[in-house]
């Protein structure tokens, strides 16, 4: 299928419509390229860390983030997302294969040390950009990587054509871009230090844009996946970002207001990559999404909203997060509570991108959704895990499971009570109850079913040391 005829097929637009809106872009920018004959090119913003609330079109009073508040204003809002984990590895793990972490070998966190390291990318995972490389698409990835320091797991080896970011799970200077004395920084599989000194939420963006402007006339659209490590600690804002939300914030506290910084200078970098398609004459044919890996960080003071939980743990908080889908003159703008896991853009793309998905997946396309028609995305089990450490002993996990309204999970594995909740009557988890009942037997037979799937799966390499 053309891609002309795809988008008419999709969307309801005529290719007079697709046809104008290439020509109008193409006509504000002066740029060459032409929009009506393209499939959308895909650009995939990661916030690290951020939590549901911490955004000034979500529940924030003391945050000025007007780039990013713009998508979620003019874009499809889902207020219902969820992220794959409550940690980072397997949430991108889920979102770029459109499985359960846990079934590709990322049940927890990767790391350095073997000993504090708990997945392997699993070789038979088919990732996003090989599926739209299928499509034509050109793809990148810039920034925070976080599947794997060597190869086979190694960006370029994964599908992406370009690379340029961190391997590494977090910087231990946001400047020196190094972790433990190690540079995970990459130029596709070669070491850099290319723009040492420069703060990584600048210097991603700055790649990011190079990136942009070099696909400008191209005949094939891109797929770029962009995934800053802010807001995740260490809090390292610029000063001068720093010192503008002292000012304004009588009382804040000093982590608050680090916090607070970092995240407005993301929200600065996301206006000046938006502000760029828009000068390339790209914008109109691009669909955006912004989203969190996982909830905000509870020692930095992250607003989750109205949930309960951080980072790490399996209440709302730790797992719900911020999502937008915004296609300018394609998407309406509305706000949506129905369920949608990250799992689920892997295959929402590849409908997009007219790709069949012909193996196996646990993430549904939302496509319909967000073309605005009925669709029920809540009848399905779903599925959250944890591996909390990994010692000679044995795993420690935490688990969830939901179905519709109904969630139970497993948040201490010290203690062997399950904790029952229904976010219809209950949304802030505040009344725990014993899971009884034939829906809860259900539940508990396909979470005991999917761990055991998952323990086939291996979450180390081949002869790694101990």
């Amino acid at each position: 299928m053309t891609s002309q005829l795809f988008l008419t097929a999709a969307f309801g637009i005529t290719a007079a419509m697709v046809a104008t809106n290439g020509v109008n872009a193409a006509s504000k920018a002066g740029s060459k390229a032409v929009a009506q004959n393209r499939k959308p090119n895909i650009l995939l913003i990661l916030a690290d860390d951020l939590g549901l609330g911490d955004l000034s079109c979500q529940y924030s009073s003391d945050m000025r983030t007007p780039n990013i508040d713009r998508l979620f204003v003019e874009g499809i809002r889902l207020d219902g997302f969820y992220a794959n984990c409550n940690v980072s590895s397997p949430s991108r793990a889920g979102l770029l294969t459109g499985r359960y972490p846990i079934l590709v070998g990322v049940p927890g966190v990767i790391r350095e040390s073997y000993n504090n390291s708990h997945g392997w990318l699993s070789p038979d995972a088919v990732l996003l950009p090989q599926m739209l490389s299928q499509a034509g698409y050109n793809t990148a990835h810039v920034g925070k990587w976080h599947l794997g320091l060597k190869s086979p797991n190694l960006p370029n080896e994964r599908g992406f054509q370009y690379f340029a970011g961190f391997l590494g799970d977090m910087m231990d200077d946001y400047r020196t871009h190094m972790r433990k004395g190690n540079n995970y920084m990459r130029f596709d599989d070669q070491p850099t230090e290319d723009g040492k000194g420069v703060h990584a939420t600048d210097l991603f963006t700055k790649w990011a844009m190079d990136y942009i402007d070099k696909q400008k006339d191209a005949s094939s659209p891109f797929f770029l996946y962009l995934a800053y490590n802010a807001p995740h600690v260490p809090l390292q804002p610029p000063k001068e970002y720093e010192n503008r939300v002292l000012a304004r914030e009588k009382g804040i506290s000093p982590v608050r207001a680090k916090l607070v910084a970092m995240v407005e200078q993301m929200d600065y970098n996301v206006g000046r990559i938006v502000d760029k398609l828009k000068e390339n004459g790209q914008l109109d044919n691009t669909l955006i999404i912004f989203a969190s890996d996982n909830g905000g960080y509870g020692p930095s003071e992250s607003n989750n909203g109205p949930t309960r939980g951080v980072k790490g743990d399996m209440y709302e908080g730790g797992i719900r997060v911020p999502c937008v889908f915004y296609w300018k003159n394609v998407f309406t703008p509305t706000r949506l509570n129905d369920v949608v896991m990250m799992s689920d853009i892997f295959p929402t793309l590849c409908e997009l991108a007219g790709v069949p998905v012909s193996h196996h997946i646990d993430g549904i396309s939302v496509l319909p959704l967000l073309q605005g028609k009925k669709q029920d995305t809540g009848d399905r089990y779903l599925f959250w895990t944890k591996v909390k450490s990994h010692e000679e002993t044995g795993e420690k996990r935490q688990t969830c499971v939901r179905y519709r309204d109904d969630k139970i999970i497993h948040e201490r594995p010290e203690s062997p009570a399950y904790e029952y909740y229904n976010l219809k009557t209950d949304s802030m988890e505040a009344n725990t109850m014993a899971p009884s009942g034939e829906r809860c037997e259900t539940m508990l037979a396909k979470l005991r079913e999917h761990l055991a799937q998952g323990d086939k799966v291996p979450i180390a390499a081949p002869g790694a040391k101990k």
